[in-house]
């Protein structure tokens, strides 16, 4: 070999630093950003420059060995799009890894025809192909094609690439862990913050706190004055601890932490402000310490003791109930033993008769307690179940009375039933139940000279039957309480309910109707009311109801339910109860997110809680375009007629009153999609309209629309009662079509000639009124 001159040397001594310079440079490249995609970018791309390669590959791999990662540098789209697409191109990347070692190749088209693959995408003839390995441990490789000039790749190009590699796939390791790291953060924090208890942290060395999660947050919100930044509420609040200390939230438990931390366990503490509000809470605090003993932070976990001290007080109440209504019975029982027993002499038979008689009807009533305690369970745990079929109410309601005359009472009932009035989906024997509940709760409550009024009428597609007494009537404070288990409204006579009302609540429910009390003033009885769904004649049999119905066989058929409240064990009832029916559930706790997640996917319905943080849900309903033609269900605590009636004024389709059973929730959600994909004809004066057959008629005339004056009208007429805005019909109506967005002239001409082809006169218009520089409305039927 011969020898080199000191030119040829310190030339290649030159090139030598220059592509050790380069190596430095793109090795620091991919060690400057923890970012798993900018890495692994910068190693294909860094790859191609210490090569001058033109095509650049890099895979990634999973322990099981899989493809993760698939990142190209220096294709054009098409190329991109070319490779993706070749079929052999996973079994050739496949076989390239499980080399395990460097290749490079002069003919890479022949090699991959030997190996019985496709050449046609073949562009390039040379390939150099080097694994990554990170301490011994394969994690992807990286491909490199041709070479500027047509030149082959040298082994000067494989002795760098092979240093680069080392570096790159501890770049590449290093991302990931930081990735992995990143998302185990984030799930914790999420984990941390929709926690159903309340987390703060401490800072060890201040005392002042970190972090509240939402439940800490919601805890103390109630102890915070308006005017108060949490600091200040902090510096305010007193904890009362169980031995009777009071010390500050801003002491506890810092004010030894320092020297002597001290960790706290399952103790239950009274915090309180100066002004009397106070919350009950069961307290945990964990000093968290440094390698060398200090304390860095105190993590105090407060669980809100309110709904089960509720819990208690309604236990206590319950028990209370049960005992007044057993002894009852037991003491007319007792007594009539002990008269028959202590008689001397003995009583004569026909007297020996009439004590029988007192003791079997008490245990009747005893037995029917138990039974509607059994029931109660059932209610509560979501398992009582009906069998529904096509009834008439008229039946029904002749049964009950037989039933409740039966059993010895002489109080006058009056039916009334119109002609027309449709058969309805029931359970007969548990709807006799409800109606025999009903019954006796009016005989109880008014006198026994007045009759009581059982009736019954059609409202939209159910029908509601009432049950009406003459008595003292129930004060409005209590009609709210009255169909809770624990409920106590009395009446004239000063006696309770019972479980009655809660069970009729129940089985009503699980049918999919509603039930609830109305009374006038002092003195003028009270109405009990409760719908059943109306039976579709055309059926050849009644579907069976059941408070768990069977899953759907394929999740991909499910419907989606979008589902919004703050409350996360409310998201976890909803969310079980709607999957166990074989829905779709999709939720949030977030009222910002409701408009993406209505956009991506597009659910059937929206079950929507009443009260939301920074805003409420009949805010939403007006300010957010996407609710506008969806069904919405309110879910809300507060259960008072008002309040119902704003949400259903609003546009709701239903509304539910916590707590509720699955049962009452899926039942609600089957009747709105039910009436969602069969909306019933709608009627206007001479107008008259099908929707399922785009039929429109004008006094019995077929009237002939254009594609977007049906829509126009159909938004209308599902809104009556309501106006709607310009933009909303522009959303709703146009739905995409070509349109200028911004200009409410185009909903005027498609007005216009609306009402010309209704005859509708503008000047004084009967089917679609305007609200000037608003939008327009339609009359609701029956109020025009």
């Amino acid at each position: 070999m011969p020898k080199e001159s000191p030119h040829e040397l310190r030339q290649r001594i030159g090139a030598l630093e220059e592509r050790l310079s380069a190596l430095h440079a793109a090795v620091m490249r991919v060690s400057g950003s923890l970012d798993l995609e900018t890495v692994l970018h910068e190693v294909v791309d860094s790859a191609r420059a210490l090569t001058g390669a033109r095509y650049g590959v890099i895979t990634t791999q999973t322990e099981a060995g899989r493809i993760q990662d698939f990142v190209t540098s220096g294709f054009t789209p098409e190329e991109r799009a070319e490779m993706t697409a070749w079929s052999d191109g996973p079994r050739l990347f496949a076989h390239f890894r499980d080399l395990r070692t460097p290749l490079r190749l002069a003919n890479l088209p022949a090699y991959v025809r030997e190996l019985g693959f496709s050449s046609d995408l073949m562009r390039s003839q040379t390939i150099q192909c080097t694994p990554l390995l990170h301490r011994n441990v394969y994690v992807g490789s990286f491909f490199l094609a041709e070479k500027e000039a047509g030149q082959e790749f040298t082994d000067s190009d494989e002795e760098v690439l092979l240093l680069f590699a080392s570096q790159a796939a501890t770049a590449i390791a290093n991302a990931r862990t930081h990735r992995d790291e990143q998302r185990a953060r984030a799930d914790l924090e999420a984990l941390v913050e929709t926690s159903p208890v309340g987390v703060v942290v401490f800072d060890g060395q201040t005392g002042r706190p970190v972090s509240f999660n939402r439940e800490a947050r919601r805890l103390v919100q109630d102890l915070r004055a308006p005017e108060d930044s949490m600091e200040e509420l902090l510096n305010t609040i007193v904890c009362r601890r169980g031995d009777g200390r009071e010390v500050t939230l801003a002491e506890f438990p810092m004010a030894q932490q320092l020297s002597d931390p001290e960790t706290v366990r399952a103790e239950e503490m009274t915090l309180s402000v100066p002004d009397g509000r106070s919350v009950t809470t069961l307290v945990n605090a964990t000093p968290t310490r440094s390698k060398e003993g200090a304390v860095e932070s105190m993590v105090v976990t407060l669980q809100d003791l309110t709904p089960l001290e509720e819990l208690e007080r309604l236990r206590a109440e319950f028990l209370s109930m049960v005992s007044h209504e057993l002894r009852t019975p037991l003491i007319s029982i007792k007594g009539s033993t002990a008269t028959v027993l202590g008689a001397a002499p003995a009583p004569d038979p026909a007297e020996m008769l009439q004590f029988f008689q007192v003791i079997d009807d008490q245990a009747n009533q005893m037995r029917n307690l138990i039974a509607d305690l059994l029931d109660q369970g059932r209610i509560a745990a979501g398992t009582l179940s009906v069998s529904v079929e096509i009834a008439d109410v008229g039946g029904l309601i002749d049964q009950a009375r037989s039933t409740f005359t039966w059993a010895g009472t002489r109080r006058a009932i009056t039916v009334d039933l119109p002609e027309d009035l449709p058969r309805v989906l029931a359970d007969p024997g548990r709807i006799v139940q409800v109606l025999n509940n009903l019954l006796s709760i009016a005989a109880r409550h008014s006198p026994d000279s007045s009759p009581i009024a059982v009736a019954a009428s059609l409202d939209d597609d159910q029908v509601a039957i009432s049950v009406t007494d003459r008595g003292s009537g129930v004060p409005p404070e209590e009609l709210p309480h009255l169909f809770r288990k624990h409920g106590n409204a009395t009446g004239e006579k000063g006696v309770g309910h019972g479980l009655g009302l809660a069970i009729c609540k129940g089985l009503v429910e699980v049918h999919g109707g509603r039930i609830w009390a109305k009374s006038g003033e002092r003195g003028h009885g009270t109405r009990f009311t409760f719908t059943l769904p109306v039976a579709a004649e055309t059926d050849d049999a009644a579907p069976s109801v059941s408070p768990r119905p069977p899953r759907s066989p394929k999740r991909n058929e499910a419907t989606p339910i979008l589902v919004v409240d703050d409350d996360p064990q409310t998201l976890r009832r909803v969310r079980d109860s709607l999957a166990e029916a074989g829905y779709a559930p999709i939720l949030t706790g977030d009222p910002a997110e409701l408009p993406s997640l209505i956009r991506t996917h597009r659910p059937r319905l929206v079950l929507l809680d009443l009260v939301l943080p920074g805003t409420d849900g009949l805010e939403l309903m007006e300010s957010v375009p996407e609710l506008e033609s969806l069904p919405v269900i309110f879910i809300s605590v507060y259960g008072r007629d008002e309040t119902i009636v704003r949400a259903l004024d609003a546009g709701a389709a239903d509304y539910i009153v916590k707590p509720f059973s699955p049962s009452e929730l899926t039942a609600r959600v089957r009747a709105a999609l039910r009436r969602q994909a069969e909306p019933k004809p709608f009627s206007l004066g001479d107008l008259s309209i099908r929707y399922e057959e785009r039929e429109v008629t004008v006094d019995g005339r077929p009237v002939t629309l254009t594609v977007t004056e049906f829509e126009v009208l159909r938004v209308l007429s599902s809104h009556a009662g309501r106006v709607v805005t310009y933009e909303s019909l522009l959303r709703q109506a146009w739905r995409g079509r070509a349109r200028d967005a911004e200009d409410p002239k185009v909903v005027r001409a498609m007005v216009k000639s609306l009402r010309r082809k209704l005859g509708d006169d503008a000047a004084r218009p009967v089917y679609v009124l305007n609200e000037r520089g608003v939008g327009y409305r339609m009359p609701r039927p029956g109020s025009e």
